[in-house]
C-alpha cells in the first residue's frame, strides 16, 4: 500500500496536532498540580494564623476574667474563651462562621484596658490572618481560573482533586489604631539576608530602649524612606549598619514577606518587612553611617550558622524572623540560582 503526498501531509498534520495537544495537556496538568499544592499550602498557613489568633484571644480572656474584673467583663471573657475554643475545633465547613463570631467578640473588647504587649500580640495576630487570608484567596482564584476552563474540564486535567474554596471573614482595621499608643500603620522595611561563603548569615544584636536588659537578634535592614525603592533602602541600611556597599541589582528578591506588630520605645509599630538575599565574602562589620536609634539600640553582630541561631533562641535571645535557621537554605539556594523567586509569607 502506498500513500499519496497529500495523505502523508494530512497524517503529519494530525500527528502534529495530537502531539501539540498532548504537550499542552501535560503542561497544563502539571501547572494545575502546582496550583493545587499552592492552595493547600496557603490554607495550612491561614489555618496556622487563625489558630494563633485563637490562642491570643484566649490569653486576653484570661486577663479579662481576673479577680478584680466586673461581671460584664467576666461575661465577655467567658464568651471570648468559648469562641476561641470553637474556632480551634471547628471543621472547614463551619470555620468561616465561627471565625466571624470570634472577630465580632474581639471587636467588642475595649483594648485600651489591655496591656501594650497584649495589644501588640492581638494586632500582630490579626495582621497575620489578614495577609494569610489574602494569599489563600489569591491561590484559590488562580486555581479556579485555570481549573474551570472548558478544555481543562473536558479533558479532566484536574483529576479527582476537589475544587479549592475561598475563605471569607470580616476584615477590620487593626485594633491598635484605636488605642492611645502611637502606631505606625504604614511602615515598610527592607531587610537583607546577608550570607557569606560558608552560608552563615549576619545578624545584628539589639534591644528596645525601654527594655535594655532584653536582647534580640535580627537581619540587617530598616524602614524605607519616602523617596526610596526597596532595593535602594536595603543597600542603604546595609551600609549604615555594617559599612558594606552593595549594588542594588545584586540583591535577589524580595524572597519573603513578614508582617510584624511590636512595641518599641513606647510606641506600637506595625511593619511590613520584605527580605532580599545577598552573598558576600565574610568581613568584620563596622557601622558606616548609623542613625541615632541604631547607635543607641544595636549592640553587636555575629555571623551565624543554623546551629548558632538555634542556640541563641534556646538562650532566651529571640531571633527574627522566626525559624530563620530553617529558612537559611532557601536564601542560599536563591542567591546561587541568580533569579528572583515568587515572594512568600513568613513569620
Amino acid at each position: 500500500m502506498t500513500f499519496s503526498a497529500t495523505t502523508v501531509l494530512v497524517l503529519a498534520l494530525i500527528a502534529a496536532v495530537v502531539i501539540a495537544i498532548g504537550i499542552w495537556a501535560y503542561s497544563t496538568a502539571n501547572r494545575l498540580d502546582r496550583l493545587h499544592v499552592r492552595s493547600d499550602q496557603s490554607w495550612l498557613a491561614l489555618d496556622s494564623a487563625l489558630a494563633r489568633r485563637a490562642v491570643v484571644a484566649r490569653s486576653i480572656a484570661i486577663g479579662m476574667a481576673g479577680p478584680t474584673s466586673d461581671p460584664a467583663s467576666g461575661d465577655r471573657a467567658k464568651l471570648l474563651a468559648t469562641l476561641a475554643d470553637r474556632a480551634e475545633r471547628a471543621g472547614r465547613a463551619d470555620r468561616e462562621t465561627v471565625e466571624n463570631q470570634l472577630s465580632a467578640a474581639l471587636s467588642a473588647i475595649d483594648i485600651a484596658q489591655l496591656r501594650p504587649q497584649q495589644v501588640a500580640e492581638l494586632a500582630d495576630a490579626e495582621a497575620r490572618v489578614l495577609i494569610a487570608r489574602r494569599f489563600h484567596n489569591d491561590a484559590v482564584r488562580d486555581t479556579l481560573s485555570l481549573r474551570t476552563r472548558r478544555p481543562v474540564r473536558i479533558l479532566h486535567l484536574g483529576g479527582l482533586a476537589p475544587l479549592p474554596t475561598y475563605f471569607e471573614i470580616t476584615e477590620r482595621a487593626t485594633p491598635a489604631a484605636s488605642t492611645g499608643l502611637a502606631v505606625d500603620t504604614i511602615r515598610t522595611s527592607a531587610r537583607v539576608v546577608l550570607l557569606d561563603e560558608q552560608n552563615r548569615v549576619l545578624l545584628m544584636r539589639g534591644h528596645d530602649p525601654k527594655t535594655p536588659d532584653i536582647s534580640f537578634w535580627f537581619t540587617v535592614g530598616g524602614g524605607v524612606e519616602p523617596d526610596e525603592t526597596l532595593r535602594t533602602a536595603a543597600v542603604r541600611e546595609l551600609w549604615e549598619e555594617t559599612g558594606r556597599r552593595a549594588d542594588p541589582a545584586g540583591l535577589r528578591g524580595p524572597i519573603w514577606r513578614r508582617v510584624a506588630v511590636f512595641p518599641f520605645d513606647g510606641d506600637l509599630i506595625r511593619a511590613e518587612e520584605l527580605f532580599f538575599a545577598l552573598r558576600v565574602e565574610a568581613y568584620e562589620p563596622q557601622p558606616g553611617d548609623p542613625t541615632a536609634v541604631e547607635r543607641r539600640c544595636i549592640t553587636g553582630n555575629k555571623w551565624c550558622t543554623a546551629a548558632d541561631i538555634v542556640a541563641l533562641d534556646q538562650s532566651g535571645e529571640t531571633v527574627y524572623p522566626y525559624h530563620l535557621d530553617q529558612l537559611m537554605s532557601e536564601a542560599a539556594a536563591v542567591v546561587s540560582s541568580g533569579s528572583d523567586p515568587e515572594v512568600r509569607s513568613i513569620r
